[in-house]
């Protein structure tokens, strides 16, 4: 019980730290979502970690329907974690987060699929995840990162790095601008489809000059054709 009550001091102080709408430890212990689905979860993972399974699972349905907040009763979290204006923050059961990590509203470390063992991202320490950001799959998000508001992360984050856009890309690293001259290596999956028409045309215009006879020598494309080519071109 000691160490219990340690650890709700340690929780509303640390909001009061970090949050400037914070008025009053007692404001942040009777009104903090975030807080009150933390407390929930530490008694949820020692149920679960005692075997008891249901019951854990039970408590942790009420706790999201109470705060908003899903946390799965067997997720792994440090100590301080600050959830934010915690509205639609799902933690999912493998997900594993440090000590001192702040996420915003409308978070989810999740899955990707219906792969089993461990499929929840690992989130280290002095993380701030922003609003609606989306962490997906197993994968590591490294220390001190700043993930953007509305990113959506699919592939390991190296420490200290700020990751942005939709599918997430690093534009700061070790407080450095990571400046990306190749649009193919934000790794969006609809350049990279454009990508893969663009030689299927090419490999079929040469396809077609060869059976003309026309080799390299032959006509150059249609205006049409080369506007077309111009534009996936800049697209990809």
């Amino acid at each position: 019980m000691p160490h219990l009550l340690s650890l709700i001091r340690e929780d509303v102080a640390n909001v009061v730290e970090h949050d400037p709408a914070a008025k009053s430890s007692l404001e942040v212990f009777l009104c903090y979502s975030g807080l009150h689905a933390v407390w929930f979860y530490r008694m949820n993972h020692w149920l679960w970690n005692h075997g008891l399974f249901l019951v854990a699972r039970m408590l942790s349905q009420a706790a999201r329907f109470l705060t908003g907040i899903e946390i799965h009763p067997a997720a792994k979290i440090g100590r301080r974690l600050f959830i934010d204006h915690g509205h639609g923050v799902v933690i999912g059961e493998t997900a594993i987060v440090g000590d001192d990590v702040t996420l915003y509203q409308g978070v989810t470390l999740g899955g990707t699929g219906k792969e089993h063992g461990k499929r929840h991202p690992t989130i280290e320490d002095n993380v701030v995840v922003g609003g609606g950001a989306k962490i997906l799959g197993n994968i590591i998000v490294g220390k001190n990162c700043r993930i953007g508001a509305g990113s959506v992360v699919l592939r390991n984050v190296p420490e200290n790095s700020t990751v942005v856009g939709v599918p997430g890309h690093i534009i700061f690293r070790e407080g450095k601008r990571v400046v990306i001259t190749d649009p193919k290596q934000i790794n969006d999956p609809l350049s990279e489809a454009l990508a893969a028409v663009a030689t299927e045309v090419n490999k079929l215009r040469e396809r077609v000059q060869q059976l003309e006879g026309s080799g390299t020598q032959g006509e150059p494309p249609s205006e049409s054709m080369q506007r077309i080519m111009e534009d996936i071109d800049y697209q990809i």
